[in-house]
């Protein structure tokens, strides 16, 4: 049997949010010594009968005593005398306690390689001030002596020292030879110090680039920030990782994820991450579950690989396509129909034109793939929607699923419209909490009401399908579990919630990361819910989030994750017990 240490969710989260990271090829030998190496299959697996308090996410039965699983597959949910009954009789069991049985989570937007490589690198994303930014950069620098190496990841967000952009002059003095390249932890900005721009020929005579933003100073010097389409200057000289160093960043990852309930997940990234989630999956190490979405722009090659390779297993498939219309708002490159109310002669951009986006999505549509598209500022988002609607009245009817990205910032007239053009919202609730801190500041209080607007989506008939965005925000489930319900923002000063009208209740939430999940990577027929004849999937939590106190789920954990009928993850300490009869 292998279990997940509770110590990797102690060097994740410290890899995530500390200043210090073990290396990448210790995170590998660390993860392979505790999960096995090795992803769940049906000859690993065994009978096992799970009690306790189960919800099981189908709206006809929502509530069971017991699970009984067979091998990869759920052979009943009911009462226990029943579930014991499927099995024989020296099966083991699990004992929830007073925990919770839930499906497994689904993670429907995740970035899950770059989130494994930047547990590795320099952590910025808590530097309250400038010199605590530089001196973490600086320590590192020290630290990390490799010929040629950059200092990339860092996740920095200038919010918390008070909104003044970072400039290459900080970091130069410390990093006189060595390129940084790190970027905000939106991804759609970076800085580059003067070492990483020279390695790029980029002088301070470069040019504006359409769909991006070079920021200057009052004398049109490049600060060395550089937004969305701009970040291909530098970009284009960072060296690139190695396939061996993405396969560790990959199985450091799923071990993380397994620790927070995370069983299968829908990476949006690139055809090289794709390659390496097929080697892993060759070499058995996949424990994670994995739908990976491939650049829009580039269709034509997924139909012609699903055409000659299929779509997948039940560990690894492929169909989806990820595009983008606009930037981020911590950016302020997210396309707005207004102004910004901090900067009233900017109302953000747009990184693809409407041509592009219609004639891709209308291709893709038509070889029967899956389009998914980041839309966050309320123009980029009625933008995309009209492109949806048109495609498919040129297309005609099929299950298209078609998806908004991220969904931020509606305008209420285009709400309905998710719901009515079977649109569906894949959203991050931890972006609520993180960006209510400041987000009025930068579109209102009018904007606000329709921003992460989890309520209103689900009362017009819209679908939600909720992800972390990792490694932008952390993947936790239970996190963003409570940011949807709660909607309490990271600094504290929003107790009753931050725009409170659009919470949602725990089970609403509960659905989204998972039968929400399933459906939006057309997975609803084997994942999701707690069913006879599906995989299973399941995670033991340690409190009842459905029934219990609201304000109690940020303290709930994670004591055990199964995928495919086998333990991947146990909380040292748990109260869950496995024992026979």
């Amino acid at each position: 049997m292998y279990f997940v240490s509770s110590s990797v969710v102690r060097w994740s989260v410290r890899g995530l949010f500390g200043q210090r990271a073990l290396g990448a090829g210790t995170l590998f030998l660390v993860a392979c010594l505790i999960i096995g190496c090795g992803q769940a299959t049906a000859a690993d697996a065994q009978q096992r009968l799970v009690i306790g308090r189960v919800w099981t996410g189908v709206a006809a039965q929502p509530w069971a005593e017991a699970v009984a699983i067979d091998g990869d597959r759920i052979a009943f949910v009911g009462s226990r005398v029943d579930a014991a009954a499927k099995l024989q009789p020296n099966a083991p069991v699990i004992d929830a306690g007073d925990g919770l049985v839930v499906p497994g989570m689904i993670d429907a937007h995740i970035h899950l390689i770059d989130g494994g490589l930047h547990l590795t690198s320099v952590q910025l994303r808590d530097a309250a001030t400038r010199e605590e930014f530089v001196k973490r950069i600086a320590e590192f620098a020290q630290r990390e002596r490799r010929p040629g190496a950059w200092i990339t990841g860092g996740d920095w967000d200038h919010t918390v020292w008070g909104g003044e952009m970072p400039d290459r002059e900080w970091i130069d003095a410390v990093t006189p030879e060595t390129p940084v390249w790190i970027s905000r932890l939106d991804g759609h900005m970076a800085l580059a110090n003067s070492a990483a721009m020279r390695a790029a020929g980029v002088g301070d005579d470069v040019r504006d680039v359409a769909g991006g933003e070079i920021v200057r100073d009052a004398q049109g010097r490049p600060t060395g920030v550089f937004k969305d389409n701009a970040m291909s200057l530098i970009d284009r000289a960072a060296p690139p990782t190695s396939q061996g160093e993405r396969l560790e960043a990959a199985v450091a990852a799923m071990a993380y994820l397994n620790a927070q309930g995370v069983t299968a997940v829908h990476d949006m990234g690139t055809w090289r991450d794709l390659e390496v989630f097929r080697l892993a999956h060759k070499q058995g190490l996949l424990n994670v579950r994995v739908y990976s979405c491939t650049p829009l722009g580039q269709w034509e090659k997924l139909a012609a690989e699903v055409k000659r390779a299929g779509r997948g297993d039940e560990w690894l498939q492929i169909g989806g396509l990820k595009g983008y219309v606009d930037g981020s708002l911590g950016s302020h490159t997210a396309a707005f129909l207004a102004a910004f109310n901090d900067a009233p002669k900017d109302s953000g951009l747009l990184v693809n034109t409407v041509e592009d986006l219609e004639e891709w999505t209308a291709g893709a549509d038509r070889a029967g793939l899956q389009v998914a598209v980041h839309a966050i500022g309320d123009r980029a988002i009625r933008l995309q929607l009209d492109v949806f609607e048109r495609v498919a009245q040129r297309n005609g009817d099929r299950d298209r699923r078609f998806r908004i990205e991220h969904s931020q910032h509606i305008d209420p007239a285009d709400i309905p419209r998710y719901g009515k053009l079977g649109v569906i919202a894949s959203m991050q609730p931890y972006h609520a909490i993180d960006d209510g801190r400041w987000a009025e500041r930068v579109i209102g209080a009018r904007r606000s009401e329709t921003s992460y607007a989890f309520r209103s989506l689900l009362d017009t008939g819209g679908r939600l399908a909720f992800g972390s965005d990792w490694y932008v925000a952390p993947a936790t489930p239970l996190e963003g579990i409570d940011a949807a319900v709660n909607r309490r923002t990271l600094d504290g000063k929003h107790p009753d919630g931050w725009v409170p009208a659009q919470k949602i209740s725990p089970s609403e939430a509960l659905q989204a990361y998972t039968s929400g999940g399933a459906y939006a990577a057309f997975r609803e027929h084997d994942l999701g819910t707690l069913e006879a004849g599906k995989l299973a999937d399941l995670v033991i939590l340690d409190r009842n989030i459905v029934e219990g106190n609201p304000n109690e789920i940020a303290d709930a954990r994670v004591d055990l994750t199964m995928a495919g009928g086998r333990i991947v993850y146990k909380r040292k300490n748990g109260e869950n017990n496995e024992a026979r009869p």
